[in-house]
């Protein structure tokens, strides 16, 4: 055991560990991140916090993960290289630590011209890899960056991202085996909506025995409408979305269109449950919290363990 996290209590147990995030408030209100935390109270194992999420300013992940933690709840820090040097973000993590975060997501973050600020300067002083190992020598090794002694180094369990259907495909393995050198505990992936093909990019993961060292949490975002799946399907990068998943979401009435949405999530928790690799589910119902406890119920995933 290297951390104090729960999430790695779980996920080193050998059970199916589930994740589900919150998008912090565009203002100050403590109360925002209150309400969807406690939506997800006793139904998930950890609750990542995004950090100014499509380059849109938030309450800071760091702040939101402090209230969730004051809560009584596990959260989980993430962090994007776009947004501070190697300095702010060793600072964060002291600081995170402090507070009794022991979770954290190293990210690069979308570019700022997607978001309300497109004149905003990329910092990117380190990239996601190098972060995570930052964070790992940090751990580990117990010094900062420059390679000065930390007093009380912070153990944290270190997350990333795993996209298997960014181009080119061939890469995509690699890339994960590129986390793991450097140090990675757990990778959430993208939404996943092409279940053969993230089989193809597992399969690949377990005959490298990648699946050993780093445990995987499948991307799950629930569909609320046929045009939220053709919106994905032609305007996200790096998102792919079988057109015979947008026809039958475009297939029943509108009204009924999010409860298939739901449908479809819980079929796939069950048929990924099956996959060699697969660890656990991050759920990532954006502002749809209250649909997660649905979700888990239905895929067959509470209650959830006590540690």
């Amino acid at each position: 055991m290297k951390t104090d996290s729960v999430l790695e209590k779980i996920l080193t147990s050998g059970q199916l560990a589930v994740t589900s995030e919150c998008g912090p408030p565009r203002g100050s209100d403590p109360e925002v991140i209150r309400k969807k935390g406690e939506l997800l109270r006793g139904v998930v194992d950890a609750v990542n916090v995004t950090d100014n999420q499509t380059a849109m300013v938030r309450m800071s992940s760091l702040a939101a993960c402090i209230h969730l933690r004051q809560m009584g709840l596990e959260p989980l820090l993430q962090m994007v290289t776009r947004d501070r040097n190697r300095l702010a973000m060793q600072a964060d993590i002291l600081g995170a630590y402090s507070h009794g975060v022991t979770n954290m997501l190293c990210l690069s973050g979308d570019h700022p011209k997607f978001g309300d600020h497109p004149m905003a300067a990329n910092v990117h002083d380190i990239d996601s890899v190098q972060l995570i190992k930052m964070v790992r020598d940090m751990r580990e090794e117990g010094t900062f960056a420059g390679g000065e002694e930390i007093k009380e180094p912070p153990k944290m369990f270190i997350g990333g991202a795993a996209n298997p259907f960014a181009d080119p495909f061939e890469l995509r393995v690699a890339r994960l085996a590129k986390k793991a050198s450097a140090g990675v505990d757990f990778v959430q992936t993208q939404c996943i909506y092409n279940i053969p093909k993230f089989k193809k990019w597992m399969k690949g993961v377990c005959d490298r025995g990648l699946h050993e060292q780093v445990h995987v949490l499948a991307g799950i975002t629930p569909m609320k409408s046929v045009g939220m799946a053709r919106y994905m399907k032609n305007k996200v990068p790096g998102m792919d979305v079988p057109d015979d998943l947008v026809k039958r979401m475009g297939g029943v009435e509108k009204k009924k269109q999010a409860a298939e949405g739901i449908d479809i999530a819980v079929e796939m928790i069950q048929e990924l449950k099956e996959v060699e690799g697969v660890a656990g589910f991050h759920i990532m119902a954006i502002e749809w919290e209250r649909k997660v406890p649905e979700i888990v119920e239905r895929a067959g995933l509470l209650p959830r363990p006590s540690t």
